[in-house]
């Protein structure tokens, strides 16, 4: 069953994590200041006539001495009358502040109930929102950069200029349908074939970039593939420089695949270690086997991990079982292991030579990884699209774009072309929450942590 959130009441959180030696608990609704008053003796005045943007030394009685943070409405966070109050992070001053300030009226804040003010008052649209809760998650600089830049309305501008000049044109096919007896026409066919061949151009473009900005905002795949006692587990925990993965000399140790982070200069990479590839009759091995191709599937990156003391035969024989299974877009990197036990290797071309055991070749073999990542969120300018939920809604708009353009072309009825331009409209605006039924923003801001 669906909650109904108020708005007309004032709510507190804490606002921090446990940990540190400060926490914040947040305040905010029409009674907020009557409730800091009193919990808080201030050393001068009081909150309800303190003036916006202002700090106050204060003490709250028998339990710690705390500074309170004031913003006014509409500018705050939440667009109501806001404070914040700082204090020691001792989860007993928090819980008894909490505690005693819900005695004053106030009442504990739901998940993201915060943010959802914030969006309710129209100071964020529903993406920004989202990515308030992505930034807070962000483990790295590509992750915090997609999105901060998802937060600064890094394509959601781009998007609201197309959906507003559509939704001019639609009110045009709309006022042709009131005026349909008179046979008139005011929405310039070329016009709205130029106008949504742009707009549909933009939502296939952003939605494209959704493996890529997915790929950023959860940490780029890198599947290391090869035969069993290649060297694979030794090379994660190389690349990790730490023992994650079990190493051993019997044949099929690794059965199911491994995962870890990795972050190269600023990009999160998730290095799979995958089950050696090999015929067996072995059922759990096979299970393995068979979810490291699956990985392979879904990989950016797959070092193929060749054992330099092994037979060419062996080579040719991953090369040829791996091979079908590695995405066309992804990134194949060859990587001749142990050298250490060989003597003057010969240089392969496009081969790289490592030792997993020593180390040797480790840099080589984390930029040939990184490639140009970080170049490429750079010049995207972070304009990529890492909400499944935002690239399903770009994906359904293109969708009644192209029935729109198509329509057009075969000189449909306007009643026709103004469905799929309103289908258009009503997908552009769940992104930003213009036309988002209330399941959608319930299951958004119930994802949020509790004070945000």
């Amino acid at each position: 069953m669906n909650v109904i959130y108020r708005i007309d009441d004032t709510i507190c959180a804490p606002a921090t994590s446990s940990g540190g030696a400060i926490s914040i608990v947040r305040v905010s609704g029409p009674d907020c200041f009557r409730a800091v008053d009193k919990v808080v003796g201030m050393r001068r005045g009081d909150a309800a006539g303190a003036a916006g943007f202002s700090l106050h030394f204060g003490v709250v009685e028998g339990l710690d001495e705390v500074l309170v943070s004031i913003f006014r409405a509409p500018h705050s966070y939440t667009g109501e009358d806001m404070a914040e109050i700082s204090c020691h992070a001792s989860p007993y001053v928090v819980a008894e502040l909490v505690r005693r300030l819900c005695d004053a009226g106030c009442r504990p804040a739901e998940a993201g109930e915060f943010t959802r003010r914030a969006f309710t008052a129209g100071k964020l649209d529903l993406s920004q929102a989202e990515a308030v809760a992505d930034l807070i998650a962000a483990d790295s600089m590509a992750a915090h950069k997609l999105a901060f830049s998802q937060l600064r309305g890094a394509y959601s501008h781009k998007l609201r200029q197309l959906r507003g000049q559509l939704t001019e044109l639609a009110a045009l096919l709309e006022l042709e349908l009131d005026f349909s007896e008179e046979d008139l026409e005011f929405a310039n066919r070329d016009k709205l074939a130029g106008l949504s061949a742009d707009a549909l151009a933009e939502c296939r473009r952003l939605s494209d970039s959704f493996r890529l900005g997915n790929a950023f905002k959860k940490g780029i795949p890198v599947a290391i593939v090869g035969a069993v006692n290649s060297g694979k587990s030794t090379l994660l925990n190389a690349l990790l420089g730490e023992e994650r993965a079990i190493v051993s000399d019997v044949p099929g140790t690794t059965r199911d695949t491994v995962e870890e982070l990795l972050s190269i200069n600023g990009v999160s990479y998730r290095l799979i270690d995958t089950a050696g590839i090999r015929e067996t009759q072995e059922s759990v091995e096979r299970m393995g086997i068979e979810r490291s191709f699956d990985k392979l599937d879904g990989a950016s990156v797959v070092v193929i991990m060749l054992d330099g003391t092994a037979p060419q035969a062996e080579w040719e024989e991953i090369e040829r079982v791996v091979g079908p299974r590695i995405g066309p877009e992804a990134r194949v990197i060859r990587a001749r292991n142990k050298t250490d036990l060989l003597d003057s290797p010969s240089p392969l071309p496009g081969v790289l030579d490592i030792s997993a055991l020593t180390g040797a070749g480790m840099d080589a073999l984390k930029n040939a990884i990184s490639a140009d990542d970080a170049e490429r969120l750079t010049e995207s300018d972070g304009a990529l699209v890492s909400n499944a939920r935002h690239c399903k809604a770009l994906e359904n708009a293109a969708s009644c774009l192209e029935r729109f353009s198509d329509g057009l072309s075969k000189g449909l009825g306007t009643e026709l072309l103004a469905e799929d331009l309103r289908e258009a409209l009503s997908e552009l605006g769940d992104i930003f929450g213009e036309v988002t039924h209330f399941e959608i923003t319930d299951v958004i801001f119930k994802r949020f942590c509790i004070g945000k």
